[in-house]
């Protein structure tokens, strides 16, 4: 049985018939005392490369997000036994394990407004969880989840941001019921409250014996270094963590030179070939015109449905002849404050044939702020305007 064991790939097969049966009613102590009579020890890879296999051979990753804690609590002994890596403050993993833990100090806090009935506390305190809660969630599967889509592991990071979303939702229904709350007292919400705290405990068990180690073994450093230059778009989550000392070779970003046609022109966030490039702006539900720094007019998308009229013959011509005598002030007073600095975008809204259109100028600027042109956007937002209420369901208009 040893020798048996000794593969990674019989191992592979006695874990997924032991998730298998669960899956299929097995009575989870039973499952559980399987998998210690079998196995006893188990590594977030090898759990990552079960939930893989499982998904390749057909099993709904909806049915895994189901049992997802399930399956943690069958494997958490033997994950908590794990030697855990040492984290270098600065380090995105480290900055992940920070915040955790000021997630288990904020539900600290609430279990303790609601245990002495401090609604007003509890409220607030809910709300500021609720948004440091979704930034935290939202850098995991923004950040890192590609990166580890790139080393082909897909299963775990799609059931992973299932259950945030179940989390998200959790989190906002219980915002709901305290704002709703008319008894005054914080033990009506009781039973809305314990199971979001006790799925958000689950998720930093994971983060923390399972995305962190696997992620660790398969980034690179200089894939590290991307994920903290892309970390600081989303500020300080919860609190800053003390120190910075994990300081990465960064070269250039993978994402910005990424793409499958040698003829691709390299972009700030990723690359497009000419013709992608032209498509989509053939095909963005906007009108746009470009004039450059010596208002020459060097560009304007032909869309589908231009709100105002655009032919060839203005490319090249003067952006002050392209309009009538008695405006030709305005597009001056605008060129000047876009070129001075004094200004950097104009907005215009008027009814025309019915529609009600908004129009835009924006300064273009390199990264040294000198001037380079101004962007004309305009858009046809009568629709936009009157929707109401919401849709959350895929429904095609034709």
């Amino acid at each position: 049985m040893s020798e048996y064991l000794g593969s990674r790939e019989a191992k592979q097969e006695i874990l997924k018939k032991i998730i298998k049966d669960l899956h299929q009613g097995k009575e989870f102590n039973e499952v559980k005392a399987e998998f210690q009579n079998l196995i006893r020890d188990v590594d977030a890879s090898e759990i990552a490369s079960m939930e893989q296999a499982l998904i390749r051979e057909g099993m709904n990753p909806e049915e895994i997000t189901k049992l997802c804690d399930v399956h943690a609590a069958v494997f958490r002994d033997a994950l908590e036994k794990n030697e855990k890596p040492e984290l270098i403050p600065g380090h995105p993993l480290y900055t992940m394990k920070h915040e955790n833990e000021e997630i288990e100090k904020v539900l600290d806090e609430l279990d303790s407004y609601l245990e002495t009935n401090q609604v007003d506390k509890f409220k607030e305190r809910l709300a500021f969880f609720r948004e440091h809660l979704d930034k935290h969630y939202a850098k995991k599967e923004n950040i890192l989840f590609p990166y580890l889509e790139r080393h082909n592991i897909t299963g775990p990071p799609s059931v992973m941001w299932s259950v945030d979303d179940e989390i998200r939702d959790l989190v906002k229904g219980v915002l709901a019921k305290v704002n709703e709350l008319t008894s005054g007292n914080l033990a009506d919400i009781k039973h809305n409250y314990e199971p979001m705290r006790d799925k958000v405990k689950e998720m930093i068990f994971k983060e923390l014996n399972i995305l962190t180690p696997m992620s660790l073994e398969n980034l690179t450093e200089e894939e590290w270094g991307e994920i903290k230059q892309q970390e600081e778009e989303f500020g300080v989550v919860f609190s800053q963590p003390h120190g910075d000392f994990w300081q990465p070779k960064v070269g250039q970003p993978q994402a910005a030179v990424y793409s499958g046609d040698n003829d691709a022109l390299p972009l700030d966030t990723g690359s497009l070939t000419l013709k992608q490039i032209n498509a989509i702006l053939t095909n963005v539900p906007i009108d746009i015109t470009f004039v450059d720094h010596e208002d020459t007019v060097r560009y304007f998308s032909q869309g589908k449905e231009r709100i105002f009229v655009r032919t060839k013959s203005i490319i090249g011509r003067k952006v002050q002849n392209c309009h009538p005598p008695d405006s030709v002030h305005v597009v001056e007073k605008i060129l000047a404050d876009f070129k001075s600095g004094k200004h950097s975008t104009a907005e215009f809204w008027l009814e025309l044939n019915g529609a009600f259109i908004h129009i835009r100028y924006f300064a273009l600027r390199d990264e040294q702020g000198k001037y380079l042109g101004t962007m004309e956007v305009s858009q046809n937002v009568t629709s936009i305007r009157a929707l109401q209420g919401q849709r959350r369901l895929l429904q095609y208009e034709d």
